[in-house]
């Protein structure tokens, strides 16, 4: 991996330690409950940086691998669900799965390398033209829901990314 690779590299992994932190000490329940009016879970909002970030931009998109690229173009709903009888630990593990194959991806990607695979079927009129762009697109989107799990965290028991509430004293 070159330098500006890395660099995005280095802050997406911060983004995705976020994630995982600020899951730790959730109960299956509360990592079940929907705290917020649209309904999402934190472990349905993890499924879908599992399958929709991860597995989709870097294994599908960028790799081009035919067991992602089928998924490609399925409903995006369907991800935000946790699938019946799975587990909080099983969806921990398939993230943290996600996140290795995605890895494994970017150690032999460029930054000017072009996508293998463009979903035209969801996006006619946009494209990103390289790796470097999508890598910023994915850090962007993780950033962005760690906030949402933020949030959602400090609904459910008041703590916060920062070590307890970060207006007491």
């Amino acid at each position: 991996m070159n330098a500006e690779l890395d660099a995005l590299k280095g802050a997406l992994d911060s983004q995705r330690k976020h994630v995982l932190g600020i899951l730790d000490g959730l109960s299956e329940e509360d990592l079940r409950r929907p705290v917020l009016p649209s309904g999402w879970s934190c472990l349905a909002l993890l499924r879908h940086l599992t399958l929709d970030v991860e597995l989709f931009w870097f294994a599908g998109v960028i790799a081009g691998a035919p067991d992602v690229a089928g998924q490609l173009t399925a409903g995006s709903e369907a991800h935000w669900s946790v699938p019946e009888g799975m587990s909080a630990p099983a969806v921990l593990a398939g993230y943290r799965a996600a996140v290795a194959r995605a890895d494994a991806v970017l150690a032999t990607a460029a930054p000017e390398q072009e996508p293998a695979v463009w979903p035209v079927e969801l996006w006619p009129t946009w494209r990103l033209p390289d790796v470097r762009h999508i890598l910023i697109h994915v850090l962007t989107e993780v950033a962005c829901h760690s906030g949402h799990l933020d949030a959602a965290r400090e609904l459910i028991d008041g703590t916060t990314w920062l070590g307890g509430s970060p207006y007491a004293g």
